[in-house]
């Protein structure tokens, strides 16, 4: 619920009639003092209508993974992202090693968002080698480098496929469409998920 919403049912107040008075009774009193309690405190209120528009974030959250020496450059990065258009982000950091070269997105993430994204884990992650099927997230979600992922649902993915998922000539509807081709083929799947029977 954004800051300074308050939902309140539409009929607080009910006339009721007896046989000699006309009176307003109150049908919720404790929703009534509410509503009551927040205009007198000078809160911003506002009653949320059925079929309202409202206004939605192209990308609800970014979660990403960087190395640890990025971890004292944290605020520079995230201004990066913010400039990018992807402001709810959260970092992690790799406790050893590097992080996975992989990225995830939600299948509404705008295209010009996905190529900052991808631009974004080239940048801080040294590369994309993986990608994650859009039917594991959120709409409108995106993850790079993460490691809750096993082989059975990772995409290799090289360079040159790479680069037309940046083609900034994709629309969204087209780009989606090249990263289900990219992540629907059968997978060859190795190690411990192998089953003899």
């Amino acid at each position: 619920m954004p800051p300074g919403l308050l939902l309140v049912p539409p009929v607080i107040f009910q006339v009721e009639e007896d046989s000699k008075h006309k009176m307003m009774r109150v049908r919720n009193p404790f929703r009534a003092g509410v509503m009551i309690l927040a205009m007198m405190a000078g809160w911003p209120t506002h009653v949320a209508v059925f079929g309202e528009d409202t206004q939605v974030p192209p990308v609800s959250r970014v979660e990403a993974v960087l190395a640890k020496e990025h971890q004292s450059r944290e605020s520079e990065i995230k201004a990066e992202f913010v400039q990018a258009g992807l402001t709810n982000v959260h970092f992690q950091y790799a406790k050893m090693g590097r992080p996975p070269k992989n990225i995830g997105l939600g299948r509404d993430v705008p295209a010009d968002k996905a190529r900052e994204a991808i631009r974004l884990a080239i940048k801080y992650n040294g590369g994309i080698e993986i990608l994650l099927p859009e039917r594991l997230f959120p709409p409108r979600f995106i993850t790079i480098a993460s490691s809750n992922f096993d082989d059975t649902v990772e995409y290799p993915i090289d360079a040159s496929e790479l680069a037309k998922l940046q083609d900034p000539m994709l629309t969204t509807e087209s780009f989606h469409r090249l990263y289900r081709e990219l992540t629907s083929a059968p997978l060859e799947i190795k190690g411990r998920h192998l089953r003899p029977y």
